[in-house]
Formats: C-alpha cells, sequence, structure tokens
C-alpha cells in the first residue's frame, strides 16, 4: 500500500498531502479542555485566597472542580499525540531540516515571548533569573525546582516538550519511516507500553515534598507530567498513527465510537489515582480520535470538525492556550477579586471568561503568531540566475 506522508516521485518534487482540516478542530477542543479545568479551579495559582470559579453554591464549585480537574493533563496529552501525528503527515522528504526548525521556532517563540513578556510586567517581576530566564528560553520544565517549573506565565511548561519533541523530530521521522509496514502496530503498542512505563516508575521517584489532590510528591509530579522527556511516548505514538492512517492501515473505527470509548477513559481517570489519570487512561480513545478525524477527511466525509468555524477556532488554539495564564489567572481575580454568583449568573460569567480568553487569543493569532508565519516561515532565497539565452537551438538533453 502506498504510504501518503512520504508520497514523492523519484524525480519530481514531493506530492502535496492531503488535507485533515478536522485535526485543526480537534486542536480547538483540546485546548477547551485545559480551559475547563482553568476556568473551574476553586483556588487560583497567582492568588490562592482568590477563587477562579464563578460558583458560590459548593455543591456546584466542588464536584465540577474534580471532574474536570483531569481535563487539563487529558487535553495536553492530546495535543502531544496530535502534534505527532500532524508533523509527520505533513513532513516532505528532502525538507532542510534547518527550514523545519526554523518554522518550528516561529511558531511557537513569538506568541510565548510576548505571552511571557506580558506576565513578567503584570505579575511575575519578583521571579528570581533561576525561574524566569529559563522559562524564556522553554527549558524550565528540564528542572525539578517547583519555583522554576511554575514560574512566569504556567501554561508555557508544555512548550519545553513541544521544543524537545521539534529538535528530535528530523531524526525521528527516519527512524519512523524505516519501519515495516507490518510492525507499525507493535511499535505503536510499544509507545503505549512506555506511557503506562513512565506511569508505574513514577513511585519510584524519590524526592520532594507531597502535592495536595495528587497523591504525588512534587518529584513525583514533575516526573510524570512535567518532564520532557517521558512525553516523547506520547509524541512518537502521533508519528507512528500517522504512517498507520497513511498506509490504509486503520480499521473502520469511526469517531462516534472513538469518543464513547474517549469518555470512557475519561471515567476510569475520575476514579484511578495519579498519574495514571494524566494520560494512561485515555491515550488509546485520543488516538483512536485522531485517527478516526483523519480517515473521516481523507474519505471525503466533511462533518463538523472541520467545518469553518472549528477550523478557526482550532488555528487560533495554540494562542488560546497560551493566553490563560493572563486572562484566567491574572485578569478573572483582578477584575472581579474573590466574587463568586449564583448558578446561572456564573455560567454566565465563565461564558464571560471564555469571551475573552478568546478575544485575546485571537488578537495575539492576528498580530503576532500569523504575521510572524506569513513575514518569515518561508525560506526567502533569491532565486538562480537565469542563463542568457542563446540564439541557436539545444537539442534535447544538450547544453549550451
Amino acid at each position: 500500500m502506498a504510504d501518503r506522508t512520504a508520497a514523492s516521485t523519484v524525480s519530481g518534487p514531493p506530492q502535496r498531502r492531503e488535507s485533515l482540516p478536522s485535526l485543526t478542530g480537534l486542536r480547538f477542543l483540546a485546548a477547551m479542555l485545559v480551559f475547563l479545568t482553568h476556568a473551574t479551579l476553586l483556588a487560583g495559582p497567582l492568588r490562592p485566597t482568590a477563587p477562579i470559579s464563578f460558583f458560590n453554591d459548593q455543591d456546584i464549585a466542588k464536584p465540577l472542580a474534580d471532574f474536570f480537574q483531569f481535563a487539563g493533563p487529558i487535553g495536553v496529552s492530546f495535543f502531544f499525540v496530535l502534534s505527532g501525528f500532524v508533523l509527520t503527515w505533513s513532513a516532505t522528504q528532502g525538507d532542510p531540516v534547518t527550514g523545519f526548525w526554523r518554522r518550528r521556532v516561529l511558531k511557537i517563540y513569538p506568541n510565548h515571548i510576548v505571552t511571557w513578556a506580558l506576565a513578567m510586567w503584570l505579575f511575575a517581576s519578583s521571579s528570581p533569573v533561576h525561574a524566569w530566564l529559563p522559562n524564556l528560553l522553554l527549558v524550565h520544565n528540564f528542572s525539578n525546582r517547583p519555583e522554576t517549573v511554575s514560574s512566569v506565565n504556567l501554561p508555557a511548561w508544555s512548550l519545553c516538550s513541544e521544543v524537545l519533541f521539534y529538535a528530535l523530530f528530523p531524526l525521528f521521522i527516519i527512524l519512523v519511516r524505516r519501519i515495516a509496514q507490518r510492525r507499525l502496530w507493535l511499535w505503536a503498542a510499544a509507545m503505549v507500553a512506555g506511557v503506562a512505563g513512565v506511569t508505574l516508575v513514577t513511585r519510584f521517584i524519590p524526592g520532594g515534598v507531597p502535592v495536595p489532590g495528587y497523591g504525588l510528591t512534587t518529584n513525583q509530579l514533575w516526573f510524570s507530567y512535567g518532564f520532557p522527556p517521558p512525553r516523547l511516548f506520547e509524541f512518537v505514538l502521533g508519528m507512528i498513527l500517522a504512517r498507520i492512517v497513511a498506509a490504509d492501515l486503520w480499521p473502520r473505527i469511526g469517531l462516534l465510537p472513538s469518543a464513547a470509548l474517549f469518555a470512557g477513559g475519561y471515567w476510569v481517570a475520575l476514579v484511578v489515582p495519579s498519574p495514571y489519570n494524566f494520560s494512561l487512561a485515555t491515550i488509546v480513545p485520543v488516538g483512536m480520535i485522531i485517527c478516526a478525524a483523519a480517515t473521516s477527511d481523507l474519505r471525503g466525509r466533511n462533518g463538523w470538525l472541520s467545518s469553518r468555524t472549528m477550523v478557526w477556532l482550532g488555528s487560533v488554539s495554540f494562542a488560546f492556550y497560551l493566553v490563560q495564564g493572563l486572562v484566567i489567572f491574572y485578569g478573572r481575580p483582578e477584575v472581579f477579586g474573590a466574587r463568586t454568583y449564583d448558578t446561572l449568573p456564573a455560567l454566565g460569567m465563565l461564558s464571560v471568561l471564555f469571551a475573552a480568553n478568546l478575544l485575546a487569543a485571537w488578537l495575539l493569532f492576528s498580530l503576532v503568531e500569523q504575521p510572524v508565519m506569513r513575514r518569515w516561515s518561508r525560506s526567502r532565497k533569491r532565486p538562480a540566475p537565469v542563463a542568457p539565452r542563446s540564439t541557436e537551438s539545444v537539442p534535447a538533453g544538450g547544453s549550451v
């Protein structure tokens, strides 16, 4: 079977990949999972005495916070698998490594630098240099010091993993392309086993102090969730799944059964202890949803995920994710203090918070991310000069 992630001719340029707009829509759903975790917190990380949740009825606020507590970690895991899938699907044989790295740097660092600068200006100026400098460079989660890991703009922690993924992708894509088609499923299973292995090893990580609500120490939470190298299993799983779909090896399992299995995995995440609920409980259905959405696009079934609205929301999803530390953790208590509301007004305020976050994301996307990518993401090398045309005819295959 032809592998559509490596479609190229021997003598000609690589062929254009099939578009998968549903995966762009899925990006926003993953970002929304993170938003729901942040927006329902009983206490904010910047002002622990001021609630983030707008609900004054604790019989509503507490169950909501508990229900969405692990939506964020699952959403981040979704991003990591999806990142590996999309990069592999769109990879072009012969694309210079420097060109790939340039595009990835331009994709994440401008947005990060803007939100980092705003966070430093608004609330993080007292951060010590050993915290804010690694955060600026997106290497802070390689440290296990809590004040470094949770410094400046908190959502930026996951970008440390993405930077590692991008740095290693040129090597990984060579290795993944060398996997025989008959062994792709075996390697996918190995990546899931790797996720399980990280989860099991976590309990043996020494040091740190207990983290309330997780049953883990700070070192264990850092290793299983924030430390970039263990997250490589999710990223490489996405890469292998892209090859499985490209080779037409994905069984006809649609989005509905995949979503149902995801719901079951989410329920498991609510009842098992950490770190089993960070990614292990949902890693298989997350991969199923991504593959089902991709195959739906390839078969020309235009669903709601590929609608214009969802594609637009997916396009601003990176900015939507990154501004949450500013809008939710800083803006909500700064504007509304510790005020909470009855159920219906609280739902209205939650909608306002969502709209404010989306507006901030659109501004960041429109004023920073989109212009930077348009201006600098493509190589601007000057074309080679054209030799003067000879007045004599040149035989085919000859030279002047």
